[in-house]
């Protein structure tokens, strides 16, 4: 059985895969189970190859930021970028053997490589599928998003397509309606009604989602999980040891200290988010935007070079939340944050309103459906001894438009 989206993805940063998943999810509450199904053709083609080369990306921005920083760079910039791509012949015969077994009508990718890898085998005899790319950073945008031929891009917010459109992408094919998140966003928590205010002696609550094993990130874990005048949970994912540590660190709370909780890895981080005043993370993709589709500030305490600091530039640009790269750094934000009944924060939350768009994925499913039902309609012939009724131009080349 064919199935009419694929949706494309790897797993190079969490924010590719969340937006895929989000998006396929909303794509099948409309259009019925099977429409999209999510693909890593990285993964297919090679699991210890691709294992390995993740181990490498994440040893690098945790350990040598600075070496990924000129890769980010050298990929954004050098004409030759492209080229290199094209050494990835066990992904593209992956994706080949993909799009020949499930016979797709259109595509969705939320990561840049597969652009070129589809240029590759449109070159060598496979019909051209539509594609579009849902971008999944902001501002700092890599040129690999729009250096290889795409019918359309759906962007986060305005801030990035702006970028696009400095880089001469027309504007009929941009559409920004949000970075795709978790339907549980589209929905509020019973008990986020107590996150609206911090002036009645609500006790603050601190989310710290721990995304490295730095120094830095452990230490800031302890010290959040002493300071008993404030709820704080921390989120370690499969770090065994420091829950186990940080578990016994709370129970010597003292009596009257707000609850301190340990989690492992978590499916809870909407709720989590919508039920915090304040996330303390890196400025990963999905994280920036499930925190803006949450309405939760963000205090920024790590940064990968490249494609995380645009996300921290949209944070700064529209002021919610700060940068602190320290454990004494974001002790001193929180503190300042909840300051005078929390003067600040309620900026902060003020702030994120505009970016806040939890029915990304629905608006944009909307519209890709709606493309696909113009894509499955039959091309009338024309009528036999008429020669004045003209055949129908296939829809394949035409660009998605904002209405759908």
């Amino acid at each position: 059985m064919s199935t009419p989206i694929l949706i494309l993805t790897a797993s190079y940063g969490e924010g590719h895969n969340a937006a895929a998943r989000a998006l396929a999810q909303a794509i099948n509450t409309q259009g019925g189970e099977r429409t999209a199904r999510v693909v890593d053709a990285f993964e297919l083609a090679g699991p210890r190859r691709n294992a390995l080369s993740r181990r490498v990306y994440l040893g690098l921005i945790n350990r040598a930021p600075g070496i990924w920083r000129a890769a980010y760079t050298w990929l954004d910039r050098s004409p030759r970028a492209p080229a290199l791509l094209r050494l990835l012949a066990r992904e593209r015969g992956a994706l080949a053997r993909i799009l020949a077994q499930e016979q797709p009508a259109l595509l969705c990718s939320t990561y840049p490589v597969y652009g070129y890898l589809l240029d590759q085998l449109h070159r060598s005899g496979q019909a051209p599928i539509p594609h579009y790319n849902v971008v999944t950073d902001s501002i700092s945008i890599n040129s690999l998003w729009w250096r290889a031929r795409c019918d359309g891009w759906f962007l986060p917010n305005e801030d990035s397509a702006t970028v696009l459109r400095q880089a001469g992408i027309p504007g009929r094919l941009l559409h920004v309606h949000g970075f795709p998140v978790d339907r549980q966003f589209g929905s509020t928590h019973p008990a986020a009604a107590a996150i609206t205010d911090l002036s009645s002696g609500v006790r603050p609550r601190v989310l710290y989602i721990v995304n490295s094993r730095t120094a830095a990130a452990v230490e800031l874990a302890r010290q959040l999980v002493q300071r008993p005048e404030w709820d704080v949970t921390c989120t370690v994912g499969r770090n065994e040891p420091l829950r186990v540590e940080l578990a016994a660190l709370a129970q010597q709370r003292p009596p009257g200290a707000g609850v301190a909780r340990v989690l492992g890895w978590t499916d809870e981080i909407p709720a989590l988010l919508q039920t915090h005043h304040v996330v303390v993370s890196k400025a990963g993709g999905a994280t920036t935007q499930e925190a803006l589709a949450a309405r939760c500030p963000m205090i920024v305490n790590q940064i990968v070079p490249g494609q995380e600091e645009g996300n921290y530039e949209l944070l700064r640009r529209h002021r919610i939340g700060t940068l602190a790269e320290t454990p004494r750094a974001v002790l001193a934000a929180l503190e300042l944050a909840f300051r005078d009944g929390g003067a600040v924060w309620q900026a902060w939350r003020r702030a994120l309103q505009p970016l806040s768009r939890p029915q990304a994925a629905p608006d944009i499913a909307r519209i890709v459906l709606a493309r696909l039902g113009r894509l499955q309609e039959p091309i009338p012939l024309p009528m036999r001894g008429n020669p004045e009724v003209p055949m129908l131009p296939s829809t394949a080349s035409v660009p998605l438009s904002a209405s759908g």
